[in-house]
């Protein structure tokens, strides 16, 4: 790999851009696509299948042999909530690869004892989401049940570019906080976007249950096509 695409990949990780490498297995040739070219290329279909997947891999096109080398950057998961489900839902994801932060203001709840290998803020969302830059990268779920913690949270997650944003509630409990977050002057399409009632509906009932189905809908929301994933 020349200096010049390692250099220019090292660029694009650390600021949290995926970008693949096409090198023609036969005669060594590579370039660098970065993300905002992917939907252009005439390789289109394959290199957003392989981001997707976050895998690397060879494809054959016209009879060549290219391997795909996929630079994506580690998922990140914010959970505003440390609550029962987040005691499940931490370490799932964890195990899935992710980075996990969780926030609550209260110290209480957020302490290490129940959250171990997790980083943990015990500040309001105000101040504890901003610093955390998410991106196209971060799922963010809020399950406090409590709007005084969950709104601002999710205020600010819906101004991010996060691929996922949950909140744990009921249809009935979901359409009162619309209405408070349509008085804070969020749009309609933006509310669209928070996943309520979180997660999968596969009849979860336990805090792990809840968990599993959380992190089969985010997957869900990373892993397939768009059309696919609604």
């Amino acid at each position: 790999m020349k200096l010049a695409t390692l250099s220019a990949i090292n660029i694009e990780r650390a600021a949290r851009r995926p970008v693949i490498v096409v090198t023609d297995i036969d005669n060594g040739e590579q370039r660098l696509i970065n993300a905002a070219d992917i939907a252009s290329d005439p390789l289109h279909i394959e290199l957003e299948r392989h981001l997707r997947m976050g895998k690397s891999g060879t494809i054959e096109v016209a009879g060549r042999k290219l391997f795909l080398n996929v630079y994506a950057p580690t998922a990140k998961l914010v959970i505003v909530g440390a609550v029962h489900i987040s005691q499940a839902l931490a370490p799932l994801a964890r195990s899935l690869g992710y980075d996990v932060t969780v926030v609550d203001p209260r110290s209480a709840f957020a302490s290490p004892e129940r959250f171990p290998d997790v980083t943990l803020i015990a500040e309001w969302p105000d101040v504890a989401l901003p610093p955390l830059n998410m991106d196209h990268y971060t799922a963010f779920v809020a399950v406090t049940h409590d709007p005084k913690i969950d709104d601002p949270a999710l205020l600010h997650g819906l101004k991010c570019d996060c691929f996922y944003i949950g909140a744990l509630g009921s249809r009935k409990t979901h359409v009162q906080r619309a209405l408070r977050l349509k008085a804070q002057n969020i749009s309609n399409a933006d509310i669209e976007r928070i996943h309520a009632p979180i997660g999968l509906e596969i009849g979860a009932i336990s805090p792990s249950e809840i968990a599993v189905a959380i992190m089969a809908e985010i997957t869900a929301q990373l892993r397939l096509p768009k059309a696919s994933a609604a």
